[in-house]
């Protein structure tokens, strides 16, 4: 099964080899035929404490690096 790969902004760079990065999308509600906006938090694996907040980063699935990070970040896409 290929692994799914989003992007978006850093958010918090204060854990240890973690980053959490904001993913949002957007879709059309059922009903209201109005385009709405959610986000999501995702803490990721950065090895090496690369990226910092503000960063546009893509992250990809990953087997669990602890009890919270189920991702990491796989390249910059544009530096804050």
């Amino acid at each position: 099964m290929p692994k799914r790969i989003m992007q978006g902004a850093v958010v918090s760079d204060k854990g240890d080899k973690t980053v959490v990065v904001k993913v949002e999308r957007l879709f059309t509600h059922p009903l209201l035929k109005k385009t709405v906006r959610r986000s999501s938090r995702f803490q990721a694996h950065d090895e090496v404490n690369t990226y910092k907040v503000g960063d546009l980063v893509q992250i990809q699935e990953c087997a669990p690096k602890s009890k919270l990070k189920r991702w990491e970040v796989i390249g910059l896409t544009t530096k804050a």
